[in-house]
């Protein structure tokens, strides 16, 4: 494989504006998609701790510059820089978007996110635990994680559990993509308004001096419209999507799938579904089924605190090497011809998976620390 490198330092990657009650932090770098690298990490923590503490400040607006809100994380950054030094290189990374995901999950001061594109991986994490959370007809949501070797994380099994019924089962287990209609409509967005009126609602969000979220609600609800969902929408298709997602296992799930297209024929959103779960990762997906039903029952910081130790097996490879293979298949050779270990849903054990909830037994290894932050409650 054949990397290019560039020793240019990019700069201006995260930008901050607004007046003294309202702050904008604008993701800026629209050519890598706003994927996330420590250093806008860095800045955006940095930044939003102020912000917090400082009573003249009553609302945060996120949004993003570009065709793409955030499509993720820096995944090549990991594995580049686990396979040139060590595997605690990512971990670092990892630590620090997820307590920067946690600040804003618990942030003091209403936060709107302004959703206009891309919204995949670390982006969710950003933006689907803030109080508001406006889309448009640009807007698209996915968690691919999977494909590539890793779990849906980022308090992915915080937020995707409280939808409705196993529809986050579904999500997590397909990578299905939800256009902004459709993340209205299954609560992953609280507003849905047109591109056209968003520099409006921005405008007009400037001018808010209070911190009241009815005040706010009220505001954005002036550029809402209401939305359809198109008829081949999986959301039309919930009774079914319920009957075998609910299923107590992966394999249970996919049997049920395959029986429901005996009986009802081929319908494209199943057909769509177990292509992408038989071209996944089986350690994945297993990972992904036993997290999100646990994350139903938990806080947001048990549900961070457990992606981290997923995530750092997964990077230490001592257990499965398969986030580095899916890593190569699909964004360095792209050959899409990932051969994962195990590589059927039955040889994946529940002692295997086990593995990946436990703390990794390391001396340059510490669990997730989250700050303790009282009388905070998560958003959804």
């Amino acid at each position: 494989m054949a990397l290019t490198l560039s020793f240019v330092r990019e700069t201006n990657q995260v930008l901050f504006a607004g007046n003294s009650c309202v702050k904008e932090v604008i993701l800026n770098r629209p050519h890598k998609l706003n994927i996330l690298n420590h250093e806008m990490i860095s800045q955006m923590k940095e930044r939003l701790a102020l912000y917090e503490n400082d009573p003249s400040v009553k609302l945060i607006i996120l949004k993003a510059n570009g065709k793409a809100y955030c499509a993720g994380g820096d995944v090549i950054s990991a594995v580049t820089s686990s396979i040139a030094g060590h595997w605690t290189y990512p971990a670092s990374f990892y630590k620090k978007q997820l307590t920067l995901d946690h600040l804003i999950a618990t942030y003091k001061k209403p936060v709107v996110s302004l959703i206009n594109g891309v919204v995949m991986g670390g982006g969710a994490g950003l933006s689907m635990n803030t109080n508001f959370r406006v889309v448009t007809e640009r807007t698209v949501f996915a968690m691919p994680e999977a494909s590539i070797g890793l779990s849906p994380d980022v308090g992915a099994s915080y937020f995707l559990s409280r939808l409705p019924g196993h529809f986050g089962e579904y999500l997590g287990l397909t990578g299905r993509r939800l256009n902004g209609a459709e993340m209205f409509k299954c609560g992953l967005a609280t507003h849905f308004v047109p591109s056209k009126k968003l520099n409006l609602l921005e405008k007009a969000l400037y001018s808010v001096t209070t911190s009241d979220s009815s005040t706010i609600t009220a505001l954005i609800d002036k550029f809402t419209e209401i939305v359809y969902l198109k008829e081949g929408s999986p959301l039309k298709r919930l009774d079914t999507i319920n009957k075998c997602f609910s299923k107590g296992t992966v394999e249970e799930i996919v049997l049920s799938l395959e029986k429901e297209i005996e009986v009802n024929g081929t319908e494209k959103w199943i057909a769509d579904a177990l292509n992408y779960m038989r071209g996944s990762c089986p350690t994945s997906l297993k990972i992904w089924l036993r997290s999100v039903r646990e994350g139903r029952v938990q806080s947001i910081e048990q549900c961070l605190s457990r992606d981290y130790n997923i995530a750092c097996h997964f990077f230490r490879r001592t257990i499965s090497s398969d986030f580095y293979e899916g890593s190569r298949a699909k964004l360095f050779d792209k050959d899409n011809k990932p051969t994962w270990d195990p590589p059927k849903l039955e040889l994946v054990t529940e002692e295997m998976v086990n593995q990946f909830f436990e703390n990794v037994e390391d001396e340059n290894w510490e669990c997730l620390q989250l700050p303790h932050r009282p009388n905070i409650t998560s958003k959804l």
